[in-house]
């Protein structure tokens, strides 16, 4: 544990705990609503939406495992097992790379993209209706700008790989 020079910990003051315990209940709650509303009104998981869209917006909707795990936000294995129900559900199918015959990409089909994009109006109305509508344009780019800082913490590790 991190401390000073005599070896106490840090402790967080007033308003360090207060921001701390906000972003602990906000990663706590978001994440559970808005896989909640697209398991709902879409059928999907959150994880799986996100595999499709970052799909839906690649060149030729086609991505690396390693490259779609990595902007899903999921390892290498969990990417596996979602991409292999998504398969049978006909909205991605996997390929070997052109360049090289190790690499397997993620292809989104065309039923995929349709999935996708029949799904997006309901989570982007719940994600409006849960952050981005109840912040100022101003608060909003702080948001931004403290999700980037935080990020790069991430970023910086790349806890996700292997």
């Amino acid at each position: 544990m991190a401390g000073d020079e005599h070896g106490e910990p840090r402790w967080l003051d007033a308003d360090e705990s207060d921001a701390w315990l906000q972003l602990v209940q906000l990663a706590s709650w978001l994440p559970a609503a808005l896989d909640a509303q697209l398991t709902r009104d879409a059928e999907v998981t959150s994880f799986e939406y996100a595999i499709l869209a970052v799909l839906s917006e690649a060149p030729e909707r086609t991505r690396t495992m390693s490259t779609l795990a990595l902007l899903a936000n999921g390892s290498l294995s969990r990417l596996s097992h979602v991409v292999k129900r998504l398969e049978a559900r006909g909205w991605v199918r996997r390929s070997r790379s052109a360049d090289s015959g190790r690499v397997k990409n993620a292809v989104l089909t065309d039923a995929g993209y349709a999935k996708v994009v029949a799904s997006a109006p309901g989570h982007v109305a719940e994600v409006r209706r849960l952050t981005v509508d109840r912040l100022t344009r101003t608060q909003l780019r702080q948001l931004a700008a403290i999700g980037r800082r935080l990020n790069s913490a991430r970023a910086d590790r790349q806890p996700w790989r292997g």
